[in-house]
């Protein structure tokens, strides 16, 4: 097993680029640096320069080409859409335009230089201790104010893979040839000589680029550029315009917005937060010790004879341990035999494969809720980790395919004792629905993390295996697959109508948001479930569907993407 903490991504990518960010950040910041592309960069300040961008779980930054300093250019607490732009951008030329991407990213403008220059002034309590020495502080660097908490993940020691890059890397790629000249709007690389630093204790929602106080970042004063003093909200535009036809980058853009609201959102549950802050608080584990421990657990796993009291036990440990470390969720899909273990578990509980133990209805959807959450979690922030891509696209996607037909179910009770329904005892009977209910809750969220691999499966070939396409068609033939459709559109209906009255909680939102995606995959990849969808759904949609404003607060950061979805999937259902 690789002793490299942080996968393959970093190297496959730009070495001296990565050297500069290794040598320039702080460490917690270096782990969460999810990836980095080459792009065209257009916005206020900035016209159609070749930089490169840097995306971490919580900021996309900018910097130069060749990497000189490195500036915060959009929160994703700010984010208000992302989305791929269907042109062909005239300052291009040759090939270079016809496979060019456009992304648009929509957000919300920083507030003025002067009103942060004043915060920053306020409570010492509040500030940043400083990495760097006094001297090359500059006091009027921009900050990004964020919701998100760091917790024990960003502990993990992946750094260092970098260090291990194959010698066969490939050089720099050289930038595409622009038709204008180079803009007078951007600073001079050569003249930008003093690199700025990154703070970002993992105990601190704040993140502050520090530059040279005898030059600062000219980059900085750009992005800057255009703020007004207002109290009101102003949208501005970052386009980026990523030059090949294998970019990932707006997959990752999307993967990590997506991630980056969905914690935000959960982080608003007091349970929630308090479970985040207990595993930050938690001393760090080295990737050897954590590579140790899951060794230690996943053998217990797949011991013979297991018995399903020490199953669910081990399987809860896994759960708990994958939530708090991100180290052990990439290891766990360089595990194959784990994987395999527990879609295979998976299999037997749902679809009437007793066990030797005689596993009862009710303790089959316990356990297989339990399969279902860890996976979920597995699949959370660890899209750079390519075993996960090589064990979900083995085989032509075997794995998978089994995972995915498991995965659904009869959203009514069943029995296979013999008794029927009518059999049960009302309080029986009502704490199974409560069961079969959570499932469902579980294998949506799955469903979820399931399409968003369809949606970036474009970025790694041209074959059609994990397309949602493609997900969606090994789904139907599924006997189940209508009712379990029906019942999660049900659910959505259940909230938009109104019927719901008490406010979400940041749970439920997120589930939402998550069924919501689950819809709209069918309405724009499934020609079959989207006719069945208008046949059975077209009036709750046309007479009775609201936005959820009275149920969905507004300051939950999921809210108005929910929105966004409620809005296109109307659109898809009434007027198609």
């Amino acid at each position: 097993m690789p002793q490299s903490g942080s996968g393959t991504l970093l190297c496959r990518r730009n070495a001296r680029l990565d050297s500069f960010l290794k040598r320039n950040v702080e460490r917690v910041v270096y782990e969460r640096i999810r990836a980095y592309e080459p792009c065209v960069v257009v916005s206020e300040s900035i016209n159609k320069v070749y930089m490169h961008v840097v995306l971490s779980d919580e900021c996309v930054y900018l910097t130069e080409y060749p990497p000189r300093t490195l500036t915060a250019a959009v929160s994703f607490r700010r984010v208000r859409d992302i989305e791929l732009v269907n042109d062909l951008p005239d300052f291009l030329s040759g090939k270079d335009r016809e496979r060019c991407q456009h992304i648009r990213i929509i957000y919300i403008a920083e507030k003025p230089a002067g009103k942060r220059h004043d915060w920053l002034k306020g409570d010492k309590k509040e500030r940043l201790p400083p990495v760097a020495p006094p001297s090359r502080r500059n006091s009027h660097c921009p900050e990004i104010t964020s919701t998100l908490q760091v917790g024990q993940t960003l502990s993990c020691k992946i750094c260092t893979a970098a260090a291990v890059c194959r010698p066969e890397e490939k050089k720099e790629e050289l930038p595409p040839v622009l038709k204008h000249t180079r803009s007078a709007s951007c600073p001079n690389p050569e003249t930008l000589d003093l690199l700025g630093l990154l703070v970002s204790p993992p105990s601190c929602a704040v993140v502050v680029l520090q530059l040279p106080r005898r030059i600062g970042s000219v980059l900085s004063r750009l992005l800057r550029r255009g703020c007004v003093d207002s109290k009101e909200e102003r949208e501005v535009e970052l386009h980026l315009y990523a030059v090949s036809q294998t970019s990932r980058l707006y997959f990752h853009l999307q993967s990590s917005w997506n991630s980056f609201i969905i914690r935000s959102t959960l982080l608003l549950d007091p349970l929630y937060r308090r479970r985040c802050r207990a595993s930050s608080s938690a001393p760090a584990i080295s990737w050897e010790r954590t590579a140790h421990l899951f060794g230690q657990l996943s053998s217990e796993l797949l011991q013979d004879g297991i018995s399903v009291e020490s199953l669910y036990l081990l399987l809860q440990e896994l759960r708990t341990a994958a939530h708090r470390n991100v180290m052990l969720r990439r290891l766990f899909w360089r595990s194959s035999e784990v994987c395999t273990f527990l879609v295979h578990t998976l299999e037997g509980c749902l679809h009437g494969c007793q066990s030797p133990d005689g596993l009862d209805t009710a303790d089959q959807l316990l356990l297989s809720t339990l399969i279902v959450e860890t996976f979920a979690i597995m699949f959370r922030e660890t899209e750079v980790e390519a075993a996960r891509l090589g064990l979900l696209s083995a085989k032509k996607g075997a794995l998978t395919s089994r995972m995915l037909l498991a995965l659904i179910c009869d959203p009514q009770p069943q029995t296979h004792s013999g008794a029927s329904l009518m059999d049960l005892e009302v309080s029986s009977l009502l704490s199974l629905r409560a069961l079969l209910a959570e499932y469902l809750n579980a294998a949506s969220s799955l469903l979820f993390e399931l399409l968003l691999v369809g949606h970036s499966s474009r970025c790694f070939s041209a074959d059609s295996f994990l397309s949602v396409g493609w997900i969606l068609r090994v789904l139907q033939p599924h006997p189940h697959l209508l009712s379990f459709i029906d019942y999660q559109v049900q659910q959505v209906v259940l909230v938009l109508t109104g019927l719901q009255e008490s406010v979400l909680s940041p749970a439920h939102s997120v589930l939402l948001f998550q069924r919501l995606h689950l819809l709209l995959a069918c309405l724009q990849y499934s020609s079959q479930l989207a006719q069945h969808l208008r046949s059975h759904f077209r009036e709750e949609f046309r007479y009775s569907v609201k936005p959820p404003e009275a149920t969905l607060p507004p300051h939950y950061p999921i809210s108005r993407p929910t929105l966004r979805l409620v809005e296109q999937i109307q659109a898809l259902i009434l007027h198609r």
